[in-house]
């Protein structure tokens, strides 16, 4: 099953025999609080006008948990999943299409924790929202309660240790912009620099001007040049498991599996003890 689908697919699904429960994360990493400026209101957005019946899921309050040791976006509590996607209308007997704005990461955050705890069958709308050509509505819908029970583990998951052997023995993609991982800059985290052995791979080059993913055959080679070849181990970061889930996704469009680390360099950088590499080399 291919992880994306793209707005005319989509179009075709929803009035389909089965139609995909659709969520909307619309999200924005907000750095308001140093500027001043009022934050992104993903909930604002959607009542603004949102694809028809689709329905508003909230990154900071359901897709993780309160921001701690283990980083700005840790993972949720299982059991607040599953009822926030039950309250969604979530269901293991239909499919779920998950668009953002468009940039994707939002999207891509959610697409992971459907599949890591078990939904057989989750896609994101490529290119979010701004792709969208249908009509939009303003009206929240009220969907039947679903019956999602989730059951993490369905795919791989890294925590610090995990992910710095895997950046010595595999492939660990570093997802954020190239001057972070060379440590250049660092607007959010206490530390610049990356994990030592981790390669850079921002995620803004796996898709098109248009946000739209690259052709699968494209990401393929992209990931291969750098390193995700031979059958060797893949794992993925970022700055706090959003955006590393985008290249997680792109990975999966591509036909290579990998694994996230959710804590990313938000927990990497917390602890002092923990090595970090500054510079364009891994190491």
């Amino acid at each position: 099953m291919n992880a994306i689908i793209s707005p005319s697919e989509l179009a075709n699904a929803l009035v389909g025999p089965n139609p995909p429960v659709l969520l909307d994360v619309r999200w924005q990493l907000s750095l308001a609080k140093a500027s001043g400026e009022p934050p992104f209101d993903g909930r604002a957005a959607y009542e603004s006008g949102h694809i028809p019946g689709a329905v508003f899921v909230d990154l900071e309050r359901e897709l993780a948990s309160e921001p701690g040791v283990k980083g700005r976006h840790p993972l949720p509590a299982t059991e607040d999943f599953g009822a926030a996607m039950r309250r969604a209308g979530v269901t293991a007997a239909r499919p779920v299409v998950v668009y953002d704005g468009g940039q994707g990461w939002a999207a891509a955050r959610a697409w992971w924790l459907l599949r890591w705890t078990g939904h057989p069958d989750v896609r994101v709308l490529d290119g979010g929202l701004a792709a969208w050509e249908g009509q939009l509505e303003t009206a929240v819908p009220e969907p039947a309660e679903g019956d999602f029970a989730p059951v993490p583990g369905a795919v791989p998951l890294l925590d610090a240790d995990g992910a710095g052997a895997l950046a010595r023995s595999g492939v660990l993609f570093d997802a954020r912009a190239g001057e972070r991982y060379r440590g250049e800059v660092e607007p959010i985290d206490p530390v610049g620099g990356h994990i030592p052995g981790a390669l850079s791979a921002p995620t803004t080059e796996n898709v098109g001007p248009d946000g739209r993913f690259l052709p699968a055959e494209e990401l393929r080679t992209r990931f291969k040049a750098l390193g995700a070849a031979d059958g060797r181990d893949v794992g993925v970061y970022c700055g706090s498991g959003v955006s590393g889930a985008h290249e997680v996704l792109a990975l999966a469009v591509a036909g290579i599996p990998a694994a996230l680390y959710v804590g990313s360099w938000s927990e990497w950088s917390s602890d002092p003890a923990r090595p970090v590499a500054v510079g364009p080399d891994p190491q």
